[in-house]
C-alpha cells in the first residue's frame, strides 16, 4: 500500500500534474482503496505498531492513515491507539505528531507540532496555524522532528521541484 502510495504521488510530480487539481483523482482512488484496507487492519489487529509489522510496517500504516484524509473520523480514531503505541515503544512519536497535527488543521485549530505546511499562490510554503509558537522546536525534538526552519525549507525545495515539473 506505501509502494503504490509513494509511486502514484512521485509519478504525479515527475509528470506535472500534482497540484492541478484540487485532489488528483489517481492520488484519490489509491488513497480510497488504501484507507479501506487499513481500517480492516486496524479493526481486526488494532494499530499496526513495530511488534506486529516491524518498524518499515509500522511506518507504512502511519503513512496510510495520515493519506485518509476522506475519513477524518477514522483518522480521529486512529490517534488514541497510535497514542497508546507510542506510549508503549510500540511506534515513533513523530507518526503521532503529524497525524494530530493533520486532524487538528483538517477541522480547522491550530496544530501543536508544526508539521502541516500549505503553499500560497507564489509557491512559498508556510506553517498552518500553530498553537504555540515560543515552543515549537521543543515540542517537535520531543516526537523525534528537526526544527520546524529544517521541515519548511525541505518542504519549500519539494515545492520548487513541483513547480518546475509543472514548468511554473
Amino acid at each position: 500500500m506505501r509502494q503504490e502510495d509513494q509511486k502514484v504521488l512521485q509519478e504525479l510530480i515527475d509528470n506535472g500534474e500534482l497540484g492541478t487539481v484540487e485532489y488528483h483523482p489517481r492520488i484519490r482512488e489509491v488513497h480510497e482503496r488504501n484507507t479501506a484496507r487499513i481500517k480492516h487492519i486496524v479493526e481486526q489487529f488494532g494499530w499496526p505498531g513495530i511488534s506486529l509489522v516491524g518498524k518499515e510496517g509500522a511506518e507504512a500504516a502511519w503513512l496510510i492513515v495520515q493519506h485518509a484524509v476522506l475519513d477524518t473520523a477514522f483518522m480521529e480514531s486512529c490517534m488514541a491507539l497510535l497514542g497508546e503505541a507510542v506510549r508503549s515503544g510500540d511506534a515513533e512519536g513523530r507518526h503521532f505528531a503529524y497525524l494530530q497535527d493533520r486532524v487538528l488543521t483538517m477541522s480547522g485549530r491550530p496544530q501543536i507540532y508544526g508539521t502541516q505546511h500549505n503553499v500560497d499562490g507564489n509557491g512559498t510554503v508556510f506553517p498552518l496555524p500553530i498553537e504555540n509558537p515560543a515552543e515549537i522546536d521543543d515540542l517537535r525534538m520531543e516526537m523525534g522532528l528537526g526544527t520546524l526552519a529544517e521541515a519548511t525549507r525541505r518542504l519549500q525545495e519539494r515545492e520548487n521541484t513541483i513547480r518546475s515539473n509543472r514548468g511554473v
